[in-house]
Order: C-alpha cells, then structure tokens, then sequence
C-alpha cells in the first residue's frame, strides 16, 4: 500500500509541477478555475508525499517538498508573493529555534548524559528503570521539544540497556512514547504545539492546567502497558548492577544551560510571549568562550524550520482559492464543535498526513468554531497522542527507531504497534473525556 501511494505521489507531483510552472502562460489571468484546479492539486500532492515521508526516485525528503510545493503555490498565482511571506508564522520558527538552542547547550554540555547516569545508578530493577527513563524522557518533553529530546535519550537509553544485558527494545519504545505523551502538557512539548500555541494565543499557564493531568496519567499508563506486555524483562527479580562509566561533561556548562533552561520556563509560566522568551534566552546562550557557535548551529533541525515555512504557504495558498465560505459552513455543521467528533477527526487526519500538517488543515474550521479555546486543546491532545499509534505517527518515533538501528536493535513495526495502538486508544479516550467534562 506504501509502495502504490509512493508511486502515486511521484506521478501527482510531476503532474502537478508541470501544470503549476506552465500556469502563468498557459492559463488567462482572470481564470479562477484552473488557478483553483492547480492549487487543489499542488496541495493533495503536497500532503500525500509528505505522508509518505519521500518520493521514490528523487532525493528529496519532507522539507524539499513543502518548499516545491510552497513554490508551486506561488507559480500558479494561487498566492502572491508578498503573500505568502506574510503567510509564514514567525512566532512559531522563531519559539522552535530558540527552544533548539536550548536544548543543544544541554545536550553539548553532557546535561543528559549525567541525567542518564543518574537514573541507571538508582534503578536497581528493570521495571524502576523503565519507569526511570518513561519519567525523563516525558518531563523534558514536556517543556523542550520532543523530537531534540529523542534526538539525544536514544543512544543514550540504547547503550545503558544494552550495558545492563536487558532488551533495550522495551525502554527504547519508553522513550518514543512518553516523548510524545510527556510533550501533550506545554505549549513547547512538540512542534505542532508550537504552532497550535502561536495560532490561538492560549495561555502557556492555562495550556498546561488542561493538557499536564492528561499527560501525567499518559506516562504512567506507559509504564504499566510496557511492564504488562513485556513480561519476561519487568516481571522477573533480577537486580541491575550498573557498572561505572566516565562521563564527559562540563559543569560549568552543564549549570549554565540548566540555569538558563529554569529561566525560560519561568518566563513561559510568568506570561511572556514564548517566542521571545525562547530567541532571547537561545541568544545569549551563544555568549560563550567555552564551546563555538558552530557545534550550537550544527544541531539545530534547520529542516523542520524549513518545512514549516513551506506548509505554511502551502495552505495558505490552498485557502485563499479552494476555501469558500460555503465550503467552510459545510464543514462547519458536520459537528466539528463537538469534543469526541473534532477528537476523532484529528487524530485520523494526524495518522494520515502527520500531526503538524494536520493542525495546518485543521486551522481555518478550528477558527470558525464557538469555543476556539477548548477546540485548540482537542487538537493539540490528540494530534499529539496520536502520534503513538504506529512508529509512523511522529517524527519523534522514527528518530528513536533510527537511532535504535544504528547501534544495532531492530524495533519492527508489529513491535511498536502492539504497545503503541492500545496506548494511543486508551489515552485518546480519557483526554477527550478529560476536555469534555
């Protein structure tokens, strides 16, 4: 089934681009149809290769197609240049980038390294340290982005397991999942979060108050999930006896970037906006003898920044010639204010194309909607939780998968599933509930 979608995004987007680049001299500048007719196609090819994830045959990943397809939107005459960098949020790249800063000082200056040791020294039982490593990776997920988080807790969760001669397939999914559960409870937990938080202007304070009772109880039905369905690693005896390693870590690094980590959190809570108080905080950590900016820079995921601008104008194009008022009524009455309907329909869409296009399809109907506040903390609930379904569903479980593979543990797809879907269900009905009541 992958292999026909494949084939049917390369086929779309090479149609799609032939049309779009031909459309300003082929197509009368007053023809609204065949401007709608490309645009259409610009945005469901778009969206099928970025669910895919690439195109077959071309050397492209997902921030090349959002930025063809974001140029194709501006070739058709779909947007306007001027437009479409209007289109752009930079609230939401200039949050993500500050938040990457932080997140590479306290990487760089073995600030998980010691957190990951200190967790394997106190786990003197396999289920004490899955739930050791289930509590880390969802507490920094929740405040630093959890695909960085993943990123860095991999390999380091993948070469303790496999120190302690346990099956680092169980505490590997731990991160996966509770990087995603954790991330539901803050605004910074993930990028569609992000996103969500720079389009509806909710609280960071009242975004956590609705979203964290939801994440902490997510985290522990991880635990619970994984010790039940992994019987032989957690239900035996056996001690772990952690043998010594050498950390490399520099403490007055390691303090400055925890320090400066408290202080945006802080001002996350205190009521400043979060993009600012991510860019200024990231900034003047760059004010260092001790480590160069270049080591800062080469770990910033400058392509998800890339393919945010992108999906923005994508949409933005897609919704100023396909969405008409009429459209958007008829949207509008097929019960989306409704808290288990805009639930439901979320985290199909965020299973389908991933959560962060998802939140982009879903924004112009979100906005129509009575109750906009509890109708952004639905979509930020199970986008995000649904992204445990299967190990496709975010971009945090193939990181970990990744990072699994090359220190060579294999985590199948069946593997992830069998943990992941009843994970996903079970937490997707107590937060709809949740938000309900």
């Amino acid at each position: 089934m992958v292999r026909i979608a494949s084939l049917g995004a390369v086929a779309l987007l090479l149609l799609l681009a032939l049309g779009a680049a031909a459309a300003p001299w082929l197509m009368p500048a007053d023809d609204a149809m065949a401007c709608r007719i490309a645009a259409g196609a610009i945005f469901v090819g778009s969206y099928l290769a970025l669910a895919v994830g690439k195109v077959p045959g071309l050397a492209i990943d997902r921030a090349g197609v959002a930025l063809v397809g974001a140029c194709l939107m501006v070739a058709c005459g779909a947007i306007p240049i001027e437009d479409a960098y209007k289109a752009i949020d930079l609230d939401t790249l200039t949050l993500l980038l500050g938040m990457m800063i932080v997140v590479a000082n306290l990487r760089l200056s073995g600030f998980f390294a010691l957190a990951n040791a200190w967790v394997m020294r106190r786990a003197h039982r396999p289920l004490t340290l899955l739930a050791g490593v289930v509590a880390v990776s969802g507490v920094f997920s929740a405040f630093l982005v959890n695909d960085a988080i993943c990123l860095v807790l991999a390999p380091l969760v993948a070469e303790l397991a496999v120190t302690l001669r346990r099956n680092p397939v169980p505490y590997l999914l731990g991160v996966a999942m509770a990087s995603n559960v954790g991330s539901t409870a803050t605004i910074t937990g993930n990028p569609q979060n992000i996103m969500i938080g720079s389009l509806s202007h909710v609280p960071y304070g009242a975004f956590a108050a609705a979203l964290a009772p939801v994440a902490l109880v997510g985290l522990v039905l991880t635990v619970a999930l994984l010790a039940l369905l992994y019987p032989v690693e957690f239900r035996g005896r056996a001690r772990l006896d952690p043998p010594a390693v050498r950390i490399r870590s520099n403490q007055p690094l390691v303090i400055r970037a925890l320090v400066a980590t408290l202080v945006v959190v802080a001002l996350f809570f205190a009521g400043q906006p979060p993009a600012k108080a991510a860019i200024i905080v990231g900034g003047l950590l760059l004010l260092t003898r001790r480590m160069r900016s270049a080591r800062i820079y080469a770990d910033i995921d400058w392509s998800l920044l890339l393919m945010f601008a992108g999906l923005f104008i994508i949409v933005a194009g897609a919704e100023r010639v396909l969405l008409t008022p009429e459209t958007v009524a008829a949207v509008g009455r097929s019960g989306l204010e409704r808290v288990p309907v805009l639930s439901l329909v979320t985290a199909a869409l965020s299973n389908l194309v991933s959560n962060v296009p998802a939140v982009l399809v879903l924004k112009p109907f979100v906005t129509t909607l009575p109750d906009q506040t509890r109708a952004w903390l639905i979509v930020a609930m199970a986008s995000t939780l649904a992204g445990n379904f299967t190990v496709l569903g975010s971009v945090a479980n193939l990181i970990v998968v990744e990072k699994a593979a090359r220190r060579g543990v294999a985590i199948s797809f069946r593997a992830y599933f069998r943990v992941g879907a009843p994970l996903t269900l079970i937490t997707l009905l107590l937060g709809t509930l949740w938000l309900w009541w």
